[in-house]
């Protein structure tokens, strides 16, 4: 019983240091190793929970600790109640992986093991966007693989996670020396290096300046730092376009922590009058108001000539830190500084600028694989991500949630240009490499390469159809490990 522990510990562990800041990216196909070799040994589905749960304790505590310091600097939160929070979320969230371990026990008595168990987890997997926070994927970690990325063009990132499952489960039987024929089961894995490759490294033939303003979250905003403030945006947007380089395609400022409204004609007159002088289409980060007052998180699209061209408003909100779920109110206040609590928009929208068609997706939105595809199969050519991810501090979180957005990328097979409010500003190819970055925490602007692409990748055209089919192969698979039971009980 308590190798047992050990094991799932060890994953959950292991989980954890295969994203940054360890980036110990070929664990990935080991990680699960212990705890299914920990389901195997235990015959009682309650204790495989329990494992399992504590595995995800560990993972999600490893991950995400730099959660705290997020709730106690910008939530108002005492740093004590700021980790109990903290490890509250992470024994929720570890429910998840503890309905994974019990469900994988009697799996791994089966013929379908290894495909099973790794149906099994993307099924799982994907149930994270539904209940309440979202983060990595497993499959994140093949972001820089070339050969399983290929994978996610067709399959998005659950095609990954499932390839290292099954990787995982394949080490677990021959560990816990199972039947030798069931490592048949990764003989199709040879197919990936028939698949289409990832595409060639180009230099893009389109450029947009983005400006890093590098503001203070915890700045107390007067009249006359605002007005400082939007100066200073608009000398950084036209410092590169007014340079040798020529005029870019667009300028974009992105998600701030500033009071920048919809309705302040002295920050819309200033976004306009950029937009005029450089000629140039531009993007910004903006607070508008919905219809009931309640404020919106937004992004304001302008033409070159400085009128509006359209309004994205964001959808996915993040907890705790655009509104606060119920029941946290009366010890929680959301990280944004903006009075009450953000209401979320309701649709996608894609926006037609000279001959193209572009998307903005806001900040955290990035961590929904089934969202983002929306923007390209609504078509848009090009894809911009505003951020604004100086809540996380110096963390590794920044790093973390980049590599969410390269996976983004490689899905769709879209140009993600990332807007930053200090930090990981970057252009991202349609591989999901980076391409060019930005210094962090600096004030500067940058001139990032991407183009404009309209092909649709089969992910895009037909979404989460893997994550479904998977979800099917678990559920057969689970009916034919409790057959036998049955049929004993029957007898």
């Amino acid at each position: 019983m308590i190798l047992n522990w050990i094991l799932a510990l060890l994953s959950g562990g292991l989980l954890a240091f295969i994203f940054p800041p360890h980036n110990l990216v070929w664990l990935a196909p080991v990680a699960l190793t212990p705890l299914l070799i920990a389901c195997a040994r235990e015959d009682r589905w309650r204790w495989r929970f329990l494992l399992g749960w504590a595995a995800g304790v560990h993972y999600w505590f490893g991950l995400c600790h730099w959660i705290t310091d997020t709730l106690a600097r910008f939530g108002g939160m005492n740093i004590t109640v700021a980790w109990l929070l903290f490890l509250l979320l992470c024994c929720v969230k570890a429910i998840q992986m503890g309905a994974f371990a019990a469900l994988a026990g009697p799996i791994l008595q089966t013929p379908f093991a290894l495909p099973g168990v790794a149906a099994l987890w993307v099924a799982i997997e994907w149930t994270h966007a539904w209940t309440g926070f979202e983060w990595l994927n497993l499959g994140n970690a093949g972001s820089g693989m070339s050969v399983p990325l290929r994978l996610a063009p067709l399959t998005g990132v659950w095609g990954l996670s499932f390839v290292f499952v099954l990787l995982a489960a394949a080490l677990a039987n021959l560990a816990l020396r199972g039947p030798r024929a069931r490592v048949l089961w990764l003989l199709p894995l040879v197919a990936l290096v028939f698949l289409p490759d990832v595409p060639a490294l180009q230099r893009g033939g389109a450029a947009a300046v983005v400006a890093q303003p590098n503001l203070s979250d915890d700045a107390v905003w007067t009249d006359d730092l605002v007005k400082h403030t939007i100066r200073q945006l608009a000398l950084l947007s036209l410092s590169p376009v007014l340079s040798r380089d020529g005029a870019p395609d667009l300028i974009v400022w992105p998600e701030m922590p500033a009071p920048f409204y919809d309705y302040d004609s002295s920050f819309t007159g200033a976004v306009e009058s950029v937009a005029k002088i450089a000629k140039t289409a531009l993007i910004t980060g903006i607070v508008a108001r919905a219809g009931d007052g309640e404020p919106l998180n937004s992004a304001l699209l302008v033409g070159p000539d400085g009128r509006r061209i359209s309004r994205y408003d964001k959808v996915n909100l993040v907890p705790f830190g655009e509104f606060v779920p119920w029941p946290f109110g009366a010890i929680a206040k959301k990280v944004s500084t903006e009075a009450g609590s953000f209401e979320p928009g309701r649709n996608v929208v894609v926006s037609q600028l000279g001959d193209h068609r572009i998307g903005t997706f806001i900040c955290y939105e990035s961590v929904f694989p089934g969202y983002v595809r929306r923007f390209v199969a609504s078509g848009a050519e090009v894809l911009f991500n505003i951020s604004n991810d100086s809540w996380y501090g110096t963390s590794a979180a920044r790093n973390q949630h980049l590599l969410i957005v390269r996976m983004r990328a490689a899905e769709n097979q879209r140009w993600i240009v990332r807007a930053t409010n200090d930090g990981i500003t970057a252009a991202i190819d349609p591989a999901g490499r980076v391409v060019r970055s930005a210094a962090e925490r600096e004030e500067l602007a940058v001139r990032l390469p991407f183009s404009y692409r309209k092909e649709l990748t089969f992910y895009t055209r037909f979404g989460d159809w893997f994550v479904a089919l998977c979800a099917v192969i678990a559920a057969a698979c689970l009916i034919r490990a409790e057959l036998p039971s049955r049929s004993g009980s029957l007898r």
